[in-house]
């Protein structure tokens, strides 16, 4: 018996994803899912999705029905199949039914056919086990977050983990934001951002196709408003794409968008062409930018390690090693100095990233002013660019975790700079 397609595809992405041969984004653009049928696809991004959010619970659930360790790819079968049986509401025969049949489709797989029935069957008797939100995070991570944000803050950053989010849009222009709220039967956010539960082809909901708004998460959507472009200021963003933020700064000022891959920039130039907004673009490490020019206002979105983003990219919390927060700190550092040499005097400075970790943060923060004398913080107000109040700290910085919204946000870290005039 051939394996179900959505099935098998699911397998291909979640191998991907978890292996680190691809990013989950990548893997489920790629060809596992673009060769299935509309409803096939839709099922097989729901099994991935739902796999990761709770793969902890999962494979928890798995470790003491295995003597031993199986392969990789039969570790993957099954927990597919544990997805099936406890979070899709699959009867228990099908979901069994297909990962053994699963099993069967590689030579690396069968001989473990047997194992996948007895291990799901059990697991199928034995049924879910009570949730505990501390489950669905690795270990390393949570504990991160504890040292972080304290006990009570990590649990209910780990809770948000299983929740599927809604899709948040930011506006193009403000003022449309009550009409398009009601045309899109989405909620207002403060600070301006629409959240709409609803699915389907973003391309089909009203406004679309005249640029009126583009898909931003609401956390995501507040380092520009801090940097509060005027119209006449000259704007730098650098490592700009896939040009969210980009597309915020140019609805009033005069941007340069900033990024190393040629391919990122061009979703951005797409989302100008469809939004009507004009933006010079320019492929450059921003590190190493020859560009003389200096800048009244510099947005600088850095590379991370992306760990607030597991809303919708559940896989970074899985595929992230320890010792890769502090190479990419490293990073941060370089880019930040160079961010720094950008701005003009009397110039702002907004540095931001979509990371829990604090040394991706409140440690870049502090290590900046050490270096750069000539900047000082310029605090945000509490609500300032629709953050939660609970988000700002001590230092006047914004430090957004996930439970912050109702309905959830991602996580970010972000700073405002201002140099001596």
């Amino acid at each position: 018996m051939p394996a179900d397609p959505a099935r098998k595809a699911a397998l291909d992405v979640l191998t991907a994803a978890l292996t680190r041969k691809a990013g989950l984004e990548t893997a489920l653009e790629g060809q596992p899912l673009n060769g299935l049928e509309p409803q096939d696809r839709g099922f097989a991004r729901a099994l991935v999705m739902t796999t990761l959010r709770h793969l902890g619970p999962i494979d928890r659930m798995l470790d003491p029905c295995l003597q031993r360790e199986p392969p990789e790819a039969v570790r993957m079968i099954l927990r597919l199949g544990a997805a099936q049986l406890f979070y899709l509401e699959t009867p228990a025969y099908a979901a069994v039914d297909s990962s053994v049949v699963l099993a069967e489709t590689t030579p690396a797989t069968r001989a473990f056919k047997s194992l996948v029935n007895a291990v799901l069957r059990r697991l199928g008797r034995e049924g879910v086990r009570t949730p505990n939100p501390a489950d669905l995070a690795p270990a390393w991570l949570l504990a991160r977050w504890r040292a972080a944000f304290g006990e009570a803050n990590a649990l209910a950053v780990a809770a948000v983990i299983a929740d599927e989010p809604a899709t948040d849009l930011t506006v193009r222009h403000a003022t449309d934001a009550p009409a398009l709220a009601e045309a899109l039967e989405a909620t207002l956010l403060p600070g301006g951002s629409l959240r709409r539960a609803g699915r389907g082809r973003i391309e089909e909901w009203p406004g679309f196709g005249d640029g009126s708004w583009w898909v931003q998460d609401a956390a995501a959507a507040i380092p520009a408003r801090l940097l509060a472009a005027q119209p006449g200021e000259t704007v730098v963003d650098l490592c700009a794409a896939p040009g969210g933020k980009t597309l915020q700064l140019a609805a009033g000022a005069t941007v340069t968008a900033v990024d190393r891959s040629a391919q990122r920039l061009g979703r951005l130039v797409d989302s100008l062409a469809r939004t009507r907004l004009t933006v010079e673009t320019v492929v450059a490490d921003a590190e190493t930018w020859a560009d003389p020019r200096q800048f009244d206002a510099v947005l600088l979105d850095a590379p991370c390690t992306s760990t607030g983003t597991f809303r919708r990219n559940p896989d970074v919390l899985w595929t992230l090693r320890p010792g890769d927060v502090a190479k990419v700190a490293e990073v941060q550092t370089r880019l930040l100095d160079a961010a720094a040499r950008r701005v003009k005097p009397g110039g702002r400075l907004v540095y931001c990233v979509c990371s829990l970790e604090p040394e991706e943060g409140e440690g870049q923060a502090r290590a900046f002013l050490k270096r750069h004398p000539d900047f000082s913080t310029l605090p945000a107000s509490p609500g300032e660019g629709g953050a939660p109040n609970a988000s700002l700290t001590k230092d006047g910085w914004l430090r957004l975790l996930p439970h912050q919204l109702e309905g959830g946000l991602d996580g970010f870290f972000v700073a405002r700079f201002q140099r001596a005039a």
